[in-house]
């Protein structure tokens, strides 16, 4: 198998590649460069400056129209105008932290639990999801009196000091830490019983923390596996890994920051397909479709043991206009059925992007659930081709595509685009990737 690749290499704008810019272009890359330093990530070889967006679309400075088939932060669609408008509304009224009442903010943190089972009745607002992440692991750790964690090989679950290190696709260098053991993703071509083998590796996971003293906190799992590379079948493949979680005294959090909101097409949650409850809950980017905001919801003794221990507040997360612009996306994905259309469009784009796979040997599999699919690009050998997915992501984008990469390779095209997407949408994509893999 190619090397682990770090989840920001898989399609960045690397410095050599300026050199081969227009003057215009390279001069805007540099002043950016000059701001940001060594931290700068921008995409492509020829990176793009954006103008606006809407709905499935991408508009770059010169007018040029982009199909997003990658972003899952705007994920009811760009620029969604129920969106702006409560977020304009409740801005020039109120925006204030959460230490006052406020009727946006309870508004809001009821319409979300509604939407979970019932023992997950408690919420703490946060900005970002490595925030909730970061707040998950603390709670998980006040409640099983543990600091072990067990995560997937090319995971990835945010920047905070903490939750880098169960985010082993973001090292260039360092290994995992001592407190964090890394499991096989649940890919059936490692073994084809996926849940016994991935309960059976969580197992020995658990196994050794505690062989070595740290102890069995929790185990973390994207529902859908995003990072490494999309893993969503059989559902229900889950139901054994919480039980040995629960098992052995630990805890099962479920990051949601990706699949959750609809994409699935399975219900608001990825966990849903699972027919599981996880103890926790992480959510961020889609939350806001844009504006920042992320949530954990757990069970009420979990929280109130955390924060007897932890004087917990968060300035930003749970204002009024998050609330609202949260309120507004929890509307939208009902009223213009965003659910089913992720399942209905989802399962035709997946079905062409097969038969778009059966007459080719460079397509390793296709996989996925509603409008979360994963694409295998592999070489004459059957082996990960890192190459072929990167020649594919800049040659879409010259023909009016913007997409990325997941896997512990970077060899799988992450087909990610916003629940509004079309079949005619996903159409334009397939023709765009038979011309793209037919010319190389």
């Amino acid at each position: 198998m190619s090397a682990t690749k770090e989840i920001l290499a898989l399609n960045r704008f690397e410095a050599t590649d300026a050199a081969a810019l227009p003057a215009d272009l390279a001069a805007r890359v540099a002043r950016r460069q000059a701001t940001f330093g060594a931290s700068s990530v921008l995409f492509y070889k020829e990176p793009i400056e954006m103008a606006r967006g809407e709905g499935v679309f991408l508009y770059d400075v010169h007018g040029r129209r982009y199909l997003d088939v990658y972003n899952n932060v705007p994920s009811i669609g760009h620029s969604h105008p129920a969106v702006a408008e409560a977020v304009a509304r409740q801005i020039a009224v109120l925006n204030i932290h959460t230490r006052y009442l406020t009727a946006p903010v309870e508004a809001y943190a009821e319409a979300l639990l509604s939407k979970f089972p019932a023992p997950l009745s408690n919420l703490v607002m946060t900005c970002t999801g490595s925030e909730s992440n970061d707040l998950a692991m603390r709670v998980a750790e006040a409640a099983t009196g543990k600091a072990g964690f067990i995560v997937t090989r090319a995971a990835y679950h945010g920047n905070t000091r903490h939750v880098t290190a169960i985010s082993p696709s973001s090292s260039r260098t360092k290994p995992v830490p001592d407190f964090v053991r890394v499991i096989p993703e649940p890919d059936p071509a490692l073994a084809p019983d996926v849940a016994a083998a991935f309960a059976a590796n969580l197992q020995a996971a658990i196994d050794d923390l505690e062989a070595a003293g740290v102890g069995f906190a929790a185990v973390i799992v994207d529902t859908i596996f995003s990072s490494d590379g999309i893993y969503a079948d059989p559902p229900g493949f889950l139901k054994a890994a919480v039980e040995v979680a629960h098992k052995a005294g630990g805890l099962f959090i479920a990051d949601e920051v990706q699949p959750g909101f609809g994409r699935t097409g399975g219900g608001l949650w990825g966990f849903s397909r699972h027919a599981i409850v996880p103890d926790i809950v992480t959510m961020g980017k889609p939350m806001g479709n844009g504006f920042p905001m992320a949530g954990v919801v757990t069970r009420p003794e979990l929280l109130s043991r955390f924060c007897e221990e932890t004087g917990y507040f968060n300035t930003f997360g749970g204002n009024p206009v998050a609330a609202s612009a949260g309120l507004a996306v929890l509307g939208v994905i009902e009223r213009e059925g965003l659910i089913d259309n992720a399942r209905e469009v989802g399962a035709y784009f997946k079905a062409g992007l097969a038969t778009v796979m059966g007459n080719r040997r460079d397509i390793g599999a296709v996989r996925g659930a509603g409008l979360f699919i994963g694409l295998d690009f592999i070489d004459d050998g059957g082996r990960p081709d890192a190459g072929l997915a990167t020649f594919v992501i800049n040659a879409l984008k010259e023909r009016g595509i913007l997409i990325g990469a997941a896997g512990l390779s970077g060899s799988t095209l992450k087909i990610r685009p916003p629940l509004c997407f079309s079949r005619d949408n996903a159409d334009f994509f397939i023709e765009a990737l038979k011309a793209v893999l037919s010319a190389r």
